[in-house]
């Protein structure tokens, strides 16, 4: 019986690391359409404390028809650099909140997985936001959720 203990919290062990590490990825692309910067202060420019508010449509990983939908804002913390950002992605299935900096000199910026609803409930993970062209025309979202 002594033996049977540390097997069994030994098996116990592997099943939550196997779950642990089994990941669904989600990659689709965001059209930054419906964004507004709202100035704070009395600078007219970039300028910390602005608000970036957007409600975008979300389209599938070949960029040809649209599967979502996300809503948020960010708030200016480095000028002409960094936001911090937070914003729901709304899913046919359910939806994914992320919140993390996004860069405006890098091509990738990582959000951490807050949470979800629906499929997405108990999300965790990550999410990583690459730009998509120099304007930027779009965005890609990868999701690594556990």
């Amino acid at each position: 019986m002594t033996r049977l203990i540390p097997l069994a919290a030994t098996a116990l062990t592997l099943a939550f690391s196997a779950s642990a590490i089994a990941a669904e990825q989600i990659h689709v692309v965001e059209h930054p359409i419906n964004e507004t910067t709202t100035h704070v202060g009395h600078k007219k420019t970039d300028s910390l404390g602005d608000i970036l508010s957007f409600a975008n449509p979300i389209f599938d990983a070949a960029n040809k028809t649209q599967v979502a939908t996300d809503q948020g804002f960010c708030i200016r913390t480095v000028v002409a650099k960094s936001w911090e950002c937070v914003w729901t992605n709304i899913l046919k299935d359910g939806m994914i909140t992320v919140a993390g900096p996004f860069s405006d000199v890098d091509a990738d910026s990582t959000f951490v997985v807050t949470g979800g609803t629906g499929k997405y409930a108990g999300a965790k993970g990550k999410m990583v936001l690459h730009i998509r062209g120099s304007k930027p025309e779009a965005y890609d979202f990868t999701f690594d959720l556990l």
